[in-house]
């Protein structure tokens, strides 16, 4: 059990359930065009779910990486440098967000208060991660899971 909590929020232990997103290499990085600091790759499914109107963009299926600084407009970039900024998704992305209710978890719906205000927040996340009643690949924008994220902002 304990190693479970320890490896839930590697890559090997995410629950991915599409076939191109099974074969994510997390740890493949690339510079975003704009702020140029290297960034993770997201599954394309990822992008998919959290671009408005994904039918309406030209959206190659292609490697995408996400830009996780807050100050950079831009959260996904593709390998041939197609720019998805915070105005073209369908909610705000928590970590390039400055305010509370700021969501920190995508698939239970927990902000950045409700983390800060009580620990049952993340147990409950933590149990339900165990579980695998998740969606991270889909649901959290950064494609990854949101459990390493609670200790940064106590």
């Amino acid at each position: 059990m304990v190693e479970n909590i320890k490896n839930c929020c590697s890559s090997e232990s995410l629950p991915i359930n599409d076939e191109a997103s099974s074969r994510l290499n997390f740890s493949s990085k690339r510079r975003c065009p704009v702020d140029g600091k290297a960034y993770h790759k997201v599954a394309y499914a990822t992008v998919l779910h959290h671009v408005k109107e994904p039918w309406r963009l030209s959206l190659a299926e292609q490697s995408y990486y996400f830009c996780s600084n807050p100050k950079c407009d831009v959260v996904y970039f593709g390998e041939n440098d197609f720019l998805i900024s915070k105005k073209m998704l369908r909610l705000k992305v928590g970590v390039k967000e400055n305010s509370d209710d700021s969501l920190i978890c995508y698939c239970f719906d927990v902000t950045k208060a409700m983390a800060k205000s009580s620990d049952s927040a993340h147990a409950f996340v933590l149990e339900q991660t165990q579980k695998s009643n998740c969606s991270c690949v889909t649901s959290n924008p950064s494609g990854r899971c949101c459990l390493k994220d609670f200790p940064k902002i106590k």
